[in-house]
Parts: structure tokens; sequence; C-alpha cells
């Protein structure tokens, strides 16, 4: 399947790394600031809990970024996990009569 052999880097260490460390931001401060829960910020900080299209739109609007960046960040994340995870997946082989359609044409 996929070809990264290193862990895509969580959304919640990005946030932690590059925004809120260099912005002496608190957790409590951030959530407020989101507008969520800092209870639901630290799961996401602490690689505990996914960022949602919803929070993406949030941290997209504090941080001047896209929606975008941070649900790639997030789905990098999940297919590489789910590559590794996904019991019997090794074992299921393309339909036969797809030849010639593309990934493209899917």
């Amino acid at each position: 399947m996929g070809t990264t052999t290193r862990k895509p880097t969580h959304p919640g260490a990005i946030i932690r790394q590059d925004y809120m460390e260099p912005l002496s931001l608190t957790v409590t401060g951030l959530a407020a600031h989101l507008g969520v829960s800092r209870k639901h910020l630290s799961q996401i900080l602490h690689e505990r809990a996914s960022v949602t299209s919803g929070l993406a739109l949030r941290l997209a609007r504090a941080f001047d970024t896209t929606a975008d960046l941070w649900l790639n960040l997030q789905r990098k994340r999940d297919l590489w996990e789910a590559e590794r995870d996904t019991p019997g997946l090794e074992n299921v082989e393309p339909l036969p009569g797809l030849q010639g359609m593309g990934r493209d044409a899917r």
C-alpha cells in the first residue's frame, strides 16, 4: 500500500510545537480561543484524539492556515496506522475486470 515508513506527525504535535510553544499559549487559553473544551484539546495535543472537520476549521481560522492542512495531517496519520493495524488487509486483491480502468477512473 503506502510507502511511508516513518509514522506521520500527529496534528496535536504540530499545534504544540509550532504554535503553542512559540506563542506561549496554554491549553486552557487556546481551548477558550477555539471554543472547544480543555479536555478535548488536551486529548488532541496528547495524540489520543483525531482532528475533526469542525476543529480543523477552528484551527485554520486561529492559526491563519487552511482546514485542509489539519485534515491532511490527520488523514496521513490515520492511513499510516490503518495500513499497519487492519487485519487481513494484505489478503484483499483488486476485483477482476478492473485492469485498464486506472486509478483516476475510480
